[in-house]
């Protein structure tokens, strides 16, 4: 052990003090703050004053998106590509009481995410500022803080999105991430200051590397006390280490404590199959006053796994190929915005899922870690993605005017929070970045960003969606080659060209159309690593003209229900027998080459799924099969019109069909057995509404919600196409309406409502509960002739 300076009596006082609240307790506390805040949107001066108009306060809970609750305006200063919303100051308050005992401890404030430039203040002190509205950030409130009976602290938000047009999309506003009141002692692990690495694995064994950081201004002698936790919940390996034998201890304060744990017979992180460990960091102090005492204890949850990126297979995952089969994300969730229950995307996830999607690109912008943790769990590989500008800007008030300031800060913040993920592979730089045509520049800027990303994350690659390199000359002039793995937006045979002009290079799709020449580029070519389609979900924004305000690209429309192209992915995505067949009305829309930046949206629907077109009198209609399976047989009203094969090309199966009421039915077969079935009747007049919840039982949290969709079916329960009705949503129990929506990027309704026209026969309403037990009725009904529709939730709180 190194040698250590004597305890002097005031450093003995202060180390008794500070165990002094109860010795056999783990001392870091984490409370949740999301609950009991005050709000008010005005652009008000001065953070430290209090004497406000009360009544002008709203009292809510965070997350909070105050921007989706509207109006939507033509006149909104966000415009089509913040989705006609509004924009502007939102200040939050909360007050807190603190107990004596915790005087002697640090206590610090954690945001997930506060839309944006972002200002704190605790008890009228300035804490600091954030621009960007994406990443995790925290202050320490310590020295400003008042403790003990009575002593009450204010804590003050300030989100200022006035400045506009600010987005490419639609961002949100206000804090609409979680809150954490975070108190530990003076020695403590850092923010983020646990990382988990697993540099060898294979199915006989694995090795764990353990990096932790710790405050030890005292510089008192402690030790790292680490336990490895098997998906069983059984502890399988722990390691202690002094400081003297291991740890380097810097001028700030800051020691670094690295372990290496070796285990036998692993269970790998995968996708089907998504083991999670967990790591359990102990601090000890090791002073002759506190002899083993923890002083702080941290988890975190890790996946065993071997990831990499290679020039010949593309991706591969614990030694086997894996075609990445992605889409990109914006970050809202529909009617909720910017701050999304985990719920929403859950539902999202698993019906993209089932269609055969693997991975996610964050785009453009850090995520929740919420949402890494649910990609963890469901087997999802994510794409992490950080800017969408540097220093040239796609808007007049975007990131540009603060990324020499703050992207390396940001970058670091975000990689440190996120690198535990076994579901992150790859980092990326940038998306359609604008300073490649100037060449020098950004090369100087990636260059630093790519040695950011390796200092703090030395075990993942690192990638960007180049914008028209073929134009910046990015393949030639070298900034392609800073990258780890090459990465492209949409141009996939000048990426495919760029690889076989230098063989050594790794490629990957950052972002792709989704027509099935896109779809080949990949599938017959092996060294390319994957594609992430744009996108896999509609989002608010992105709209080129009034009332447009949302963005219909996605597979799943904005209430998470799969679209007809979709199923044309799944058959070649998916391993899972399966068969789809819709109406096809006219060709696809000509999607351009590579990204537009002010040209009209192309995603005209041009598929229904129905057998009930406009016109019914004889004509022919077009049908298209989308299946994996080796024959697909067509049956209108019971005869055959033919069994077609798979086609080699990947295009679907197609019959003209001459239109006659009833049932049109398609049969699916592998080796002359029926594997799949899909069949599509002709609806009469609406009769009724149909509620469809996949919530048996709802949980209590925030993030737990309950999409019902509601459906005009006719008298044979065959839903309406082209019904769209104002449908009423009352709750009767343990329940409150949080959101209505209809996926309809044309509607400008507003989503904080009880009532919602359909389209497409369809609209949903989302349900949170607000009590431990109970059961929610929900009731959904339109004027007139409709049979109301009813549905059955039971409220199941955790533990239950």
């Amino acid at each position: 052990m190194n040698p250590r300076p004597l305890l002097t009596c005031s450093r003995l006082l202060s180390l008794v003090a500070l165990l002094s609240f109860s010795v056999a307790a783990y001392a870091r506390s984490t409370v949740s703050f999301d609950s009991d805040w005050r709000f008010i949107k005005a652009d008000m001066p001065g953070a430290e004053k209090t004497e406000f108009d009360a009544s002008a306060w709203r009292k809510l809970n965070v997350p909070h998106d105050w921007s989706i609750e509207g109006p939507f305006a033509q006149t909104n200063k966000t415009g089509g590509a913040g989705g006609f919303l509004p924009s502007g100051v939102g200040w939050y308050r909360k007050t807190f009481t603190l107990p004596e005992s915790a005087s002697n401890q640090c206590v610090f404030i954690e945001f997930d995410g506060v839309m944006e430039n972002s200002t704190v203040w605790i008890n009228g002190v300035k804490l600091g500022q954030r621009p960007n509205g994406y990443v995790s950030f925290r202050y320490e409130l310590t020295s400003h803080l008042k403790f003990g009976k009575g002593a009450t602290n204010v804590l003050a938000v300030r989100a200022d999105t006035l400045a506009q047009p600010a987005s490419r999309w639609y961002s949100g506003a206000g804090i609409y991430r979680h809150v954490r009141l975070i108190i530990t002692e003076p020695i403590h692990i850092v923010e983020n200051g646990v990382f988990v690495s697993t540099p060898e694995v294979s199915e006989k064994q694995a090795v764990v590397r353990v990096c932790v950081s710790v405050t030890n201004k005292l510089l008192e002698p402690i030790a790292v006390r680490t336990r490895l936790i098997a998906p069983n919940g059984k502890e399988v390996a722990s390691m202690m280490t002094y400081d003297g034998a291991s740890a380097v201890t810097k001028a700030d304060g800051i020691e670094q404590f690295i372990q290496q744990i070796q285990i036998t017979k692993p269970q790998l992180w995968d996708l089907a199959d998504t083991k999670l460990y967990r790591i359990v960091t102990e601090i000890i102090c090791e002073a002759h006053v506190c002899q083993g005492i923890v002083l702080d204890s941290m988890t975190n949850t890790f996946g065993i796994r071997d990831a990499k990126f290679t020039p010949e297979q593309g991706f591969v995952l614990n030694g086997k190929k894996v075609m990445l089969k992605g889409v990109c994300l914006h970050h809202d969730g529909g009617a909720v915005g910017a701050a999304v229950p985990l719920g929403v995307w859950e539902q999202r996830l698993a019906a993209l899922k089932g269609l055969g999607c693997n991975a996610v690109r964050t785009s453009h912008n850090p995520v929740a870690p919420e949402f890494l943790d649910l990609c963890d769990r469901m087997g999802f590989l994510v794409m992490d993605e950080f800017f969408d500008c540097w220093t040239v800007g796609k808007n007049r008030e975007d990131y540009h005017k603060y990324f020499d300031e703050w992207s390396l800060i940001d970058l670091r913040d975000t990689v440190r929070r996120d690198r535990n993920h076994p579901s992150v592979i790859v980092y990326s730089a940038g998306n359609e970045i604008h300073d490649t045509p100037k060449q020098e520049l950004a090369k100087r800027i990636l260059a630093g960003l790519v040695k950011e990303y390796h200092a703090n994350d030395p075990t993942r690659p690192v990638t960007q969606g180049l914008f028209r390199p073929n134009v910046s000359g990015d393949y030639t002039n070298g900034l392609a080659d800073l990258l780890d793995v090459v990465g492209t937006n949409y141009r996939d045979k000048e990426l495919l060209a760029a690889q076989k002009a230098k063989p050594e290079r790794k490629i990957v799709g950052t972002e792709q159309r989704h027509d099935r020449e896109t779809w080949l580029n990949l599938r017959d070519n092996p060294s390319h690593a994957g594609q992430f389609l744009w996108t896999g979900v509609d989002y608010l924004g992105e709209s080129r003209q009034w009332p447009r305000v949302g963005h219909a690209s996605g597979l799943l429309d904005r209430t998470g229900a799969v679209k007809p192209r979709a199923y044309e992915r799944a058959s070649w995505w998916s391993d899972a027998p399966m068969v789809s067949i819709c109406r096809r009305v006219a060709p696809d829309d000509k999607m351009p080459t590579d990204p537009g930046y002010g040209g009209a949206e192309l995603h005209t629907q041009v598929e229904f799924a129905d057998w009930t077109p406009r016109n019914p009198a004889p004509h022919d209609e077009s049908i298209q099969a989308y299946s994996n399976c080796e024959e697909v047989e067509l049956f209108l009203n019971g005869k055959s019109l033919g069994a077609k094969r798979i086609n080699a090309d990947a295009s679907p199966r197609v019959w003209k069909v001459p239109f006659a009421t009833g049932s049109l039915r398609a049969v699916a077969k592998n080796e002359g057995k029926i594997v799949a079935q899909d069949e599509l009747r002709t609806a009469g007049a609406p009769a009724a509404i149909k509620l469809e919840t996949p919530n048996a039982k709802l949980g209590t949290t925030w993030d737990d919600v309950a999409i019902v969709r509601a459906c005009i079916v006719d008298k044979d329960g065959v839903v309406v196409p082209r019904a769209d009705d104002l449908i009423a949503f009352t709750v009767t129990g343990p329940g409150v309406i949080a959101a209505v929506d209809n996926g309809d990027n044309d509607s400008s309704e507003p989503f904080q409502a009880k009532e919602r026209k359909a389209y497409g026969g369809r609209c949903v309403a989302i349900v949170r509960a607000t009590a431990a037990t109970g059961k929610i009725i929900v009731t959904a009904e339109a004027d007139g002739f409709l049979i109301k529709g009813v549905a059955e939730i039971e409220c199941n709180s955790p533990g239950d």
